[in-house]
């Protein structure tokens, strides 16, 4: 199974290049943002749980993500791979997808990781900003913020994945469709060398 992590701060383009690797490798999008709205939306057990640490401006607990996520799994059990788009976020949260993913015997394959200039990532969410009406994309305070707390908090992982021997570092300057050939040529690799 190919399973992928794609990495990189806010502004790396995660979201345009998980879309392209979806297509082309027929992979599952497993964007955790986009499974608690979808679980909240069903009002299933997991869902309301969520939204009452939600509604308390409070993060949803680790282990009630990595249940959705092993919920989204036991539904594609068929899947090629899936495509874990803004988790894991940290060390606790690869470990804990690692030891749900070894339940399944399909471990993470490989973490590609987006390397993009600060200053491109500040001027790419400011000109998604524009349009995205998302008030965190228009203020360069907010952005070199969030910047900061990638750097601090989510950034260990790179070291995590390098310690397997799974971290692949993607240049993320250029065309979406440059930075697309890279991804496409490190996923190629990685199969050929696991399969």
């Amino acid at each position: 199974m190919l399973n992928l992590v794609l990495f990189g701060p806010p502004g790396a383009g995660k979201g345009t290049q998980a879309d392209f690797l979806i297509g082309n490798y027929k992979l599952i999008h497993l964007s955790t943002g986009d499974l608690l709205r979808s679980q909240i939306a069903a009002q299933t057990e997991l869902g309301l749980e969520a939204k009452s640490y939600m509604d308390k401006g409070f993060l949803v607990p680790d282990s009630i993500v990595i249940s959705m996520i092993k919920s989204k799994l036991q539904e594609n059990k068929d899947a090629r791979g899936f495509i874990f788009d803004g988790f894991p976020r940290t060390v606790e949260q690869a470990q804990a997808l690692d030891e749900l993913l070894e339940q399944h015997a399909s471990p993470v394959l490989g973490m590609l990781s987006l390397e993009v200039e600060k200053q491109e990532l500040i001027d790419r969410l400011l000109s998604r900003g524009k349009t995205s009406g998302r008030s965190d994309d228009q203020d360069v305070s907010i952005i070199e913020n969030r910047i900061l707390e990638y750097n601090k908090k989510t950034m260990p992982l790179k070291d995590y994945y390098s310690a397997q021997n799974k971290c692949y570092s993607i240049d993320g300057m250029g065309t979406i469709e440059d930075i697309a050939k890279r991804l496409c040529d490190a996923v190629n690799a990685l199969t050929v060398e696991t399969f």
